[in-house]
């Protein structure tokens, strides 16, 4: 497949503009990734030739440049597995991954993750993809996450997250009801003592920020939708635990629950964002699975 190139028509303008300008300014490529392009044979060309970035350009001349890999990533070991692909194109790809599977391979998982099926998918399909997501997923999460399929749409969602144009939206089961039955949680979050994996509210973590709204409650239990605006590590497992309401099968902030084998009851159910080349607003939903919402008719 031809690595992917963003092409524009030069458009009446002022004298002396160069296909640096252009890039920057009106594609909106980082410093960063226009050297890469320079680097890249025939990474930028006007009319279909090679061009030098300093070049001046003329009105209707065609400009293209190469955002796209030439080949891909070698740090990820391509590994056949389910994928529930729920939309994809040229740019991005929205997943709806399940709970129980690690989005990067790591110790004890170096074949069973989602970098590694995307990789083997992107092989099958002849996509020189690289493994790039934009927001990632505890293990133990169940959910919509998005994954760019280069530098530049990486960099552009990169960019969204954590304001309006990159918005998610959980669910999640919890143990008791939250009172008041909405609100915010602006407490700041860092690491717990004498642990390299627990955190914990404390007045010298970072800011954090989480919006939750009761759904439903049934059974001694909540359905909780939550919205953040930071993204810190256990965000909302250490939130809603702070308010007194820990998240179901929680083992490290509340209890494990034995219905939930090895996963918390949090889904990623909503994921909003700007599309990075075409500028589109698009929203996806993710019903909640079968297990969680169990846990509410119990």
């Amino acid at each position: 497949m031809t690595p992917r190139r963003l092409t524009l028509t030069v458009a009446p303008g002022p004298e002396g503009r160069t296909v640096n300008d252009l890039l920057r300014r009106e594609l909106g490529l980082s410093g960063t990734l226009i050297k890469r392009a320079k680097q890249t044979p025939g990474g930028v060309l006007l009319d279909g030739e090679p061009v030098f970035v300093t070049a001046r350009v003329r009105e209707g001349q065609a400009l293209s440049v190469q955002v796209g890999d030439n080949r891909a990533g070698e740090e990820i070991r391509p590994a056949p597995g389910p994928l529930d692909i729920v939309y994809e194109d040229e740019d991005i790809l929205i997943l709806n991954k399940p709970a129980r599977v690690a989005v990067h391979p790591g110790p004890g998982h170096d074949g069973d993750t989602i970098g590694n099926f995307l990789a083997d998918y992107y092989q099958k399909t002849g996509q020189t993809a690289r493994f790039r997501p934009v927001n990632r997923l505890d293990r133990g999460t169940s959910g919509l996450m998005c994954v760019a399929k280069h530098a530049y749409a990486h960099e552009k969602l990169k960019g969204q997250l954590h304001t309006p144009q990159f918005r998610r939206t959980y669910l999640a089961v919890c143990q008791g009801v939250p009172d008041p039955p909405q609100g915010v949680v602006d407490a700041p979050i860092g690491r717990a003592e004498g642990s390299l994996l627990k955190r914990e509210v404390r007045p010298d973590g970072a800011a954090a920020c989480t919006h939750y709204a009761l759904v439903s409650a049934a059974g001694g239990r909540s359905l909780v939708r939550l919205v953040l605006e930071t993204g810190r590590t256990h965000q909302i497992r250490v939130h809603m635990a702070h308010l007194g309401c820990p998240l179901v099968g929680d083992f490290l902030y509340g209890r494990e629950e034995a219905a939930l084998p090895r996963r918390t009851a949090l889904h990623a159910w909503e994921l909003s964002l700007r599309h990075p080349v075409t500028g589109q607003a698009l929203r996806w939903t993710s019903p909640l699975p079968e297990e969680l919402s169990a846990l509410l008719s119990e």
